[in-house]
């Protein structure tokens, strides 16, 4: 495991804090599971334009689509 040092601001450490506390982990497990949804949404982000529906106007009738799709 590597060692890290960074440096937050006194608003973002106290409300770190404050999460560890509520979920009672420890600061640096709080640090670590922040990280660690950051990059799954990172991961999330870049696959999201990586497929085509083939339907041209989806982002626009995404409704439509949906109620025909459960329609069915």
């Amino acid at each position: 495991m590597a060692i890290t040092q960074i440096q937050l601001t006194e608003r973002q450490r106290e409300l770190l804090e404050q999460l560890a506390e509520a979920q009672n982990i420890s600061f640096k497990e709080i640090i670590k599971q922040a990280i660690d949804d950051f990059l799954k949404t990172q991961k999330a982000i870049k696959a999201a334009g990586r497929f085509n529906s083939g339907v041209p106007d989806l982002s626009e009738n995404h409704d439509k689509y949906l109620e025909e799709a459960f329609s069915k």
